[in-house]
């Protein structure tokens, strides 16, 4: 998980009484909650009796007395760096705890409440699914519940996933975010107007369709996506092929068409909107397209007569970051002078081995750079499963772990709740009705924030101003650490 506390938040009473801070914690790119100093520090110390024999990354120290305006940037570099340390650690980051805590964390800071709501999922074809589900489910219960409603056998479930996708204007498809479990795909959803829920595939190796095609439900999955994939252009065909997969689909022999299209180029990858690349040479424009195993750069020659593929192996990235573009002095927006430290943009900046002994850095310009990233990371888990022994025919699940005593969550008016995962009906049903009963909310708007004023158990009021930018793509203030690649191979002399 890529985590960044790009900003805080002031929360102050009605009275001009009581104040905190609050810090935005953005993870993948966008924004998941606003938690205060003690809420982490809550955190930490469960992670610390949950998970004994685990050497945990030093905390920030507690201050006694009220902070400076300078103290709080640095208590926001402190906590940045910590729970950027947890997001890297693999035992850490996969924590039945932290994916809880997380899960809860976006359900106060977006003020919603446990209700029964329907949610539309769709197919890439267009096939709706209306998924009756509660707001507060984590992304593995609505995916869960959303494919039971197609028959999906619950032991093909591990093999997808549920995307975040908008389309264009143009009619074309952006991948915006991927969802993971410690969201709820109704909140994000709703962060993120415009989008919706899509259901793809989870995996990157075509090793895994084998074991899928034996399932009648999950074979139609594959190929509607195949289908949807080829009319958009993710999958690079000929006329002679194209005509020939339209023969196959028109008599509906799905094996033999997937069959075909599973051996053409850019199979199974994701693609993104066409980005400036320094590769071949600088401010070269390309399609970026991830899977099996790759990263493929599509750019146009010859006077856009002709595409040209360029591969980059995952297993020769040596490392790789995500970083901001700043503006220089020279550039402007719309025709005003910028700050130097304004963000214009992002890159993803990956480091290759072109050759034996031979690294090279190959720099990607796109807003999509840390999806991306996620993707990458992800892509390198799948191969080290399968270098571990993993069976390809069965993705590995993360183990439940049980948990003693039971997980609390502070929220930040300093009540305890008992840490929900939406595994519970009747325990969110418990903490949204113990929500009304207790705290009375109201929320005002205008063209430049919400004003959300929130009454507590003791009877004081706290004002939050959330800023509409929180929903938008993060906005790093620095680092250029690089994402180490455990799947990294040197060239040997044998590959010469």
């Amino acid at each position: 998980m890529h985590f960044s506390i790009p900003s805080t938040q002031e929360f102050s009473s009605e009275g001009g009484g009581s104040s905190f801070t609050g810090f935005n914690i953005h993870i993948n790119g966008s924004f998941h909650c606003c938690l205060r100093y003690k809420q982490l520090h809550s955190l930490h110390e469960q992670l610390k009796r949950s998970l004994p024999s685990m050497v945990l990354p030093s905390f920030p120290p507690k201050k006694l007395l009220s902070l400076t305006p300078n103290q709080i940037e640095q208590r926001r570099l402190s906590l940045e760096r910590y729970i950027q340390l947890v997001g890297q650690d693999p035992v850490l980051c996969r924590s039945e705890l932290l994916r809880a805590f997380l899960l809860n964390a976006q359900q106060e800071s977006s003020f919603t409440e446990c209700s029964e709501v329907t949610l539309d999922v769709y197919l890439m074809n267009g096939y709706r699914i209306a998924a009756t589900v509660y707001s507060t489910d984590c992304t593995a219960k609505v995916l869960a519940k959303a494919t039971a409603l197609i028959d999906l056998p619950p032991e093909r479930l591990c093999y997808f996933a549920l995307y975040l996708m908008r389309i264009e204007a143009t009619g074309e498809l952006t991948i915006v975010k991927r969802l993971m479990d410690f969201e709820a795909p109704y909140i994000s959803q709703k962060q993120w107007e415009g989008c919706r829920l899509v259901l793809r595939t989870g995996y990157w190796d075509p090793c895994y369709d084998v074991e899928l095609m034996r399932d009648r439900i999950a074979l139609n999955l594959l190929y509607m996506q195949a289908l949807s994939d080829v009319k958009r252009g993710w999958i690079v065909t000929t006329r002679d092929l194209a005509e020939q997969l339209t023969n196959l689909q028109a008599r509906g022999n799905k094996s033999e068409y997937l069959e075909i299209v599973r051996k053409l180029p850019l199979y199974g990858c994701l693609q993104f909107p066409r980005a400036c690349v320094d590769y071949p040479e600088p401010n070269t424009v390309a399609t970026v397209a991830l899977g099996n195993k790759e990263l493929n750069l599509l750019s146009c020659v010859d006077e856009g007569k002709e595409v040209q593929e360029t591969k980059f192996k995952v297993t020769r990235i040596r490392c790789w970051r995500v970083t901001p573009v700043l503006a220089t002095d020279e550039q402007s927006t719309n025709g005003h002078q910028t700050h130097p430290s304004t963000i214009v943009g992002m890159e993803l900046s990956f480091e290759y081995l072109m050759a034996k002994n031979q690294l090279k850095w190959i720099t990607i310009y796109s807003e999509q750079s840390m999806l991306m990233s996620v993707c990458l990371q992800s892509i390198v888990d799948e191969l080290l499963n399968q270098k571990n022994g993993s069976d390809p025919t069965h993705l590995p699940t993360p183990p439940h772990t049980e948990y003693a005593p039971p997980l609390s969550y502070i929220r930040r008016d300093g009540s305890n709740h008992g840490m929900t995962d939406s595994s519970s009906t009747d325990t969110l049903s418990n903490v949204a009705n113990s929500d009304t009963t207790s705290n009375g909310t109201s929320t005002q708007s205008n063209n430049h924030s919400t004003i959300t004023t929130t009454t507590t158990t003791n009877g004081s009021s706290f004002i939050r101003r959330k800023l509409k930018e929180l929903n938008t793509t993060v906005r790093f203030r620095s680092g250029r650490d690089s994402v180490h690649n455990e799947a990294f191979e040197w060239i040997g002399d044998d590959d010469l």
